[in-house]
């Protein structure tokens, strides 16, 4: 391990674990001796076998995070960017590493009990002024500086200059005194050739790193087609990282010291798979929220997901199971003739209240549903009743009606504007609510009607259950349920261009089901090109069924008998005759093609229209009584109105 020298004056560029969070690189946070042996990330393999080749890389990426670093033999802990440079730098043979950052100024980076003082003697050959290991430059000075570092014709030196981003204002727009430095800097990389050095004679330049956020933070005159310059891209850590730090990370939780082998071994498994995608300092920021908080190492999933969703308790555990045993009656009061698809859907519902399946890597949704079938017949219904079931609320569920995204570019709504556009700082719809709300049913009503684009934000959120924003903020969905609603398959493009019905109401619903399928397939594969997204919706393609005679009888009867109960509570007393009664079942059930949306609209028309307007007519008081003695449809129904 290696740390920048200690003064008075300014504290280290490396802060204890006090000051960050981040724990010492010693043994008492390290890695068993017994783990897997430890490779360096590719990226650092690339800097190291480029060195001898290049005069000067450019560093993006994933470059202020912690890197998982071998210490000593077997002993892997987490350390700081510039620490893992700098010990990587010194073993391949550079007698001295020095930094630079816009605020702090130069400083040589020594490792524990190292004599900082030759180190500072260099700096002072280049004409700068050390005060207390440090030594302040401005752009001006940076660019004369370099020069004479690239010269320099002792021990191969290296000098990482760091949040170089910031030493520019516009990169396609520099003002002189930065286009100078970056001149230089282009000028040099031409210039300057290796040396021999050490005892193998190895070749080596005095190298500079420009440690940046992203690549297109340089000017590209400088990088592009530059032979003499590398981009190495600092990837996010991936599993073996994450796997090598594990046990140094939960050593410490509750239980750690007690548990048997498989248990510590199942736990560092878990915490590896639900961590995919995260850096380590979120790593490290979990392990510590898990010992503040007191989470065992046997629940060190909850850990990550209070660290996720940034809440404790979690309402999946606390929904009423003898609810959700009695949910087919309930769900049946307001999904008429559905019953497979309420089946299935209270299948996903449980499944994700008892876990069944095991840990979902990466994050993934609590459960997917793809509910596809004709207008009408209770798609969106059942979500919301799904939603009411869960959470007490159905309008707590999160609707986006994706005919409103078909745009090319409607995506920003959802997710928000890059940098540098209109709305960057107001984030997107999606992103925003699901920050929100991370709990919740996430309903994307006719998702055929959304712009091919917008689907393939969706295998990021079905596959690892996250999102990035246009802010660059990481929104989960590891507790949401996602529910997609569709009228594919009900009609397909015929052989003349036309758009013709693929199924009738007079065909058996397994012929349905059938046909609604394949379109499904047929339209996900062929004519999207994403057979990707309907594989990760896998079995839970729903199809409802048409709303048949006997089902359309009980959703009439229904709607009427709510609309009498709605006249009761404002204590108007009203009954329809048995005459009246037929007359309205007839015309409200003569069509059946719009489902039950259609049977409502009838209702309204004919029932509720003429009723509203007879009741003004009358004069109607509260505690009166009427029967509707006859009803004669047509364009404008009238119906007769008796005071009883």
């Amino acid at each position: 391990m290696v740390r920048a020298r200690h003064t008075a004056a300014r504290p280290s560029i490396f802060p204890s674990p006090q000051m960050s969070g981040t724990e010492p690189a010693n043994a008492s946070v390290a890695a068993p001796a017994t783990a897997p042996a430890f490779t360096r990330p590719r990226w650092l393999r690339d800097l190291l076998r480029f060195l001898p080749l290049k005069s000067q890389f450019v560093l993006s990426g994933n470059v202020r995070d912690l890197q998982a670093c071998e210490v000593a033999p077997g002993v892997i802990a987490p350390q700081s960017f510039a620490l893992a440079m700098h010990g990587a730098l010194r073993e391949a043979g550079y007698a001295h590493v020095f930094l630079y950052d816009p605020v702090a100024g130069f400083q040589a980076l020594c490792a524990p009990g190292e004599d900082s003082k030759p180190a500072e003697a260099i700096l002072q050959q280049f004409g700068l002024t050390v005060s207390e290991g440090r030594a302040n430059a401005g752009i001006d000075l940076l660019g004369t500086t370099l020069e004479r570092f690239a010269a320099h014709s002792g021990e191969p030196l290296a000098l990482m200059v760091d949040f170089a981003s910031r030493l520019l204002t516009r990169a396609d727009n520099p003002s002189p005194a930065e286009h100078q430095l970056f001149t230089r800097a282009l000028v040099l990389s031409h210039q300057v050739r290796s040396r021999p050095a050490g005892t193998a004679r190895k070749p080596f330049f005095n190298s500079i790193l420009w440690v940046v956020d992203k690549e297109g933070d340089l000017p590209d005159w400088l990088l592009v087609g530059n032979p003499r310059l590398r981009h190495i891209p600092v990837a996010k850590p991936d599993h073996h990282a994450r796997r090598a730090l594990a046990p140094a990370l939960l050593r410490g939780l509750a239980g750690a010291q007690d548990a048997d082998a498989q248990a510590i071994q199942q736990a560092q498994q878990a915490f590896v798979d639900d961590t995919e995608g995260m850096l380590l300092l979120d790593l490290n920021a979990i392990a510590q929220l898990a010992r503040v908080e007191g989470v065992p190492l046997s629940q060190v999933a909850d850990a990550v997901r209070r660290y996720k969703v940034g809440v404790t308790e979690d309402p999946w555990l606390k929904i009423d199971r003898n609810r959700i045993r009695g949910a087919g009656e309930f769900i049946s009061r307001r999904v008429k003739g559905q019953g497979h698809a309420a089946t299935h859907m209270l299948d996903i519902v449980k499944r994700a209240m008892t876990g069944v399946g095991g840990g979902r890597r990466g994050g993934r949704p609590r459960g997917v549903a793809f509910l596809a079938g004709p207008t009408g017949v209770g798609k969106t219904e059942l979500a919301k009743t799904i939603t009411s079931l869960l959470f007490g609320d159905e309008s707590a569920y999160i609707r986006f009606d994706m005919s409103e995204f078909s745009a090319e570019h409607a995506d920003q709504r959802l997710i928000g504007a890059p940098p540098g556009y209109v709305g960057y700082d107001v984030g997107g719809e999606l992103t925003n609510a699901i920050r929100e709300k991370p709990f919740a049913v996430v309903l994307f009503d006719e998702i055929e009607k959304a712009h091919p684009r917008i689907l393939d934000k969706f295998l990021q959120i079905l596959d690892d259950g996250v999102l990035t924003s246009g802010r660059g903020d990481r929104v989960y969905f590891s507790e949401a349920l996602i529910v997609f609603t569709s009228n594919l398959g009900i009609y397909r493009t015929g052989a003349d261009g036309q758009r013709v019905a693929n199924v009738t109401p007079a065909e058996p619903f397994e012929a349905v089901q059938a046909k609604v399928r394949s379109e499904i397939e047929r339209y996900f594969k062929l004519e999207l090109n994403r057979p990707e997204i309907l594989n990760r919706i896998g079995e839970n393609v729903i199809v409802f069924d048409f709303i048949r005679a006997d089902i359309a009888a009980q959703i009439f009867t229904q709607m009427v008998d709510n609309v009498l109960a709605d006249l009761t509570r404002q204590d108007l007393h009203l009954t329809l005759a048995a005459g009246a009664l037929q007359a309205l079942r007839e015309r409200c059930l003569a069509d059946l093609t719009n489902g039950g949306r259609g049977i409502r609209n009838q209702v309204e028309a004919h029932l509720l229209n003429p009723l509203a307007r007879a009741l003004v007519d009358q004069d109607a008081q509260p505690g009166e009584r009427f029967e509707i003695a006859g009803l004669t449809t047509g364009a404008f129904t009238q119906l007769s109105l008796q005071r009883l």
